[in-house]
């Protein structure tokens, strides 16, 4: 089993980041905002759990920890294949994930791709009791980075994606816009932004081809 990988970012698009480890360059699959946060040539570490099927074997890989822990409490939920589980962690953090939980409040998970409303109650009848709430405070955004570039960002990443430059836009500057009332964009930074992007256009924007290859794996 591959529980970790550290070594410089050949490249990262997308959901996958290739990192090359030993003159070997391995592709994990990671959230939007892992994948936009990691930047060529520089060292990065990612938690990893390798999954196994007849015809691939794929490695998913976390900046931390809880990431990786959540990831695999999801796959193991009835319905829930790794490309559902990697789309709630794109869209809620662990924390989030376990507020939802402890509340029994399903219609966070149904904003994600390929998760209906039976596989939302799943989730959360499933996980009762193996999430907690943390203290840790959330990962900091970058300093200094200003909100126009975090904006620009996010709707690079969006349009990576396979959004329209229009619903991306869109979509950036409604929550920048409300971003006061909720939090600081600039404090924030890009994954917060990102997440809440992805949570707002909702599965309905993803095609589907892709939901029907998650049904299968």
């Amino acid at each position: 089993m591959i529980s970790s990988l550290r070594g410089p970012v050949l490249s990262a698009l997308g959901t996958t980041v290739v990192i090359e480890v030993g003159g070997v360059g391995l592709a994990v699959q990671v959230t939007p905002a892992t994948a936009l946060t990691a930047r060529i040539g520089s060292e990065t570490r990612l938690s990893t759990t390798l999954i196994v099927r007849e015809d691939s074997l794929t490695l998913y890989g976390f900046p931390s920890a809880d990431e990786l822990a959540v990831f695999e409490l999801l796959v193991g939920v009835t319905g829930v294949g790794p490309k559902s589980a990697l789309g709630v962690l794109a869209v809620l953090t662990p924390n989030q994930i376990a507020h939802a939980v402890n509340a029994e409040d399903d219609a966070v998970f149904r904003k994600v791709s390929g998760i209906g409303p039976k596989t939302a109650k799943l989730i959360v009848l499933s996980l009762v009791g193996k999430v907690a709430v943390t203290t840790a405070p959330a990962a900091p955004g970058r300093p200094g980075v200003a909100t126009a570039t975090v904006g620009a960002s996010v709707q690079a990443a969006l349009i990576g994606l396979g959004w329209s430059e229009r619903v991306a836009s869109q979509a950036v500057d409604e929550i920048l816009a409300g971003s006061t009332a909720e939090f600081d964009a600039e404090e924030a930074g890009v994954a917060a932004v990102l997440r809440l992007a992805l949570a707002k256009l909702g599965p309905a924007q993803h095609s589907g081809a892709s939901n029907a290859a998650e049904r299968r794996s």
